[in-house]
């Protein structure tokens, strides 16, 4: 197969697997990342040559228009959890999908697989989630045929949710239940979501589709902190905080990320978020229509968190449940 995939946000969590994924199948991936002299670590997942690492800036239509430049088929995985400087929900969410989408459609690609999120909705109280739906918006405009993947949570070795409260949990003397707790998740493995994208790009009918991605099983917020403190060894009392008190803890918590490299424990728009579950709705298509049957995060979540341990890696789990 020598067909060219070009992959915008490509060494950010998901697309790492992403692109492992496609290079594992055979596609050559153009790589397009703001810093690719920091993504060298994706190389290694290709044959020599086959994984090309590029320059772009999806707010300029020139930029994009070069990045797409001979592929056949296109995946934006731009996306931000908490906004700082010139990276922020409008711009990345909206405007960049908007301008991916008219490029690709413009360079004649037929196949566009845009990620956005469960819970995507121009009207919804949180930007994070009113971008996503109106960046959709603007991608279905732009061009009609692309395929809208919406993930629920996304876990795997890298990600934010699993590792952070695993960390907290080893230093902080309880954890915060944000709201108290009820919210529900369907979290899906990031490599389920990398072969979605794989089942598409290599033919799967899915033209103009929207697809939600969850795993087998639905939880609580406070169901998935009690299985982090759990599996990394760290059992902390948890404390239910009211969403006004949340939000004004988070106004404090993420104002060093304004002005700093850091990530923010928790925003406002993260607090807003909380509110709603992230749950694969009904009669939509799923992985199943996809073929790819989900894995539970029990069997994937403790072989990474385990480096938590208080004994070390290969210490087992304590039984305790908080």
């Amino acid at each position: 197969m020598n067909d060219l995939v070009t992959v915008f946000g490509a060494s950010g969590f998901v697309g790492r697997h992403v692109v492992r994924r496609l290079a594992l199948g055979g596609w050559r991936i153009r790589a397009v990342c703001r810093h690719p002299n920091l993504a060298n670590f994706l190389l290694p997942d290709g044959a020599p040559g086959q994984i090309q690492l590029c320059a772009g800036d999806v707010r300029s239509e020139t930029s994009v228009a070069k990045a797409l430049d001979g592929a056949t088929a296109a995946v934006n995985l731009v996306g931000i959890l908490y906004e700082r400087g010139r990276q922020g929900f409008e711009a990345m969410h909206v405007d960049a999908a908007g301008i991916i989408a008219r490029a690709a459609r413009k360079a004649g690609i037929e196949t566009l697989v845009h990620f956005s999120a469960v819970g995507a909705d121009r009207t919804a109280e949180a930007r994070y989630a009113q971008t996503k739906g109106e960046g959709e918006w603007r991608v279905c405009d732009e061009h009609p045929d692309a395929v809208i993947l919406r993930p629920s949570l996304v876990f795997g070795p890298e990600d934010t949710f699993f590792n952070t409260f695993a960390w907290l949990a080893r230093y902080a003397p309880f954890l915060p239940l944000v709201g108290g707790g009820e919210t529900r998740f369907q979290p899906v493995y990031v490599g389920d979501v990398a072969a979605a994208v794989q089942r598409i790009i290599g033919g799967t009918s899915a033209r103009g589709k929207t697809f939600e991605l969850g795993g087998p099983n639905i939880y609580t917020f406070r169901d998935l902190i009690r299985f982090a403190m759990r599996e990394s060894g760290h059992v902390r009392p948890l404390v239910p905080l009211p969403a006004v008190a949340a939000k004004i803890a988070a106004f404090f918590l993420q104002m060093p990320s304004q002005i700093l490299p850091v990530a923010p424990l928790l925003t406002v728009d993260q607090v807003r978020l909380l509110k709603s579950d992230t749950v694969v709705g009904k009669n939509v298509p799923t992985l199943a229509d996809l073929g790819i049957v989900p894995q539970a995060m029990e069997g994937i979540v403790p072989l990474y968190l385990r480096r938590f341990r208080p004994e070390g890696e290969y210490s087992a789990a304590p039984n305790a449940r908080p």
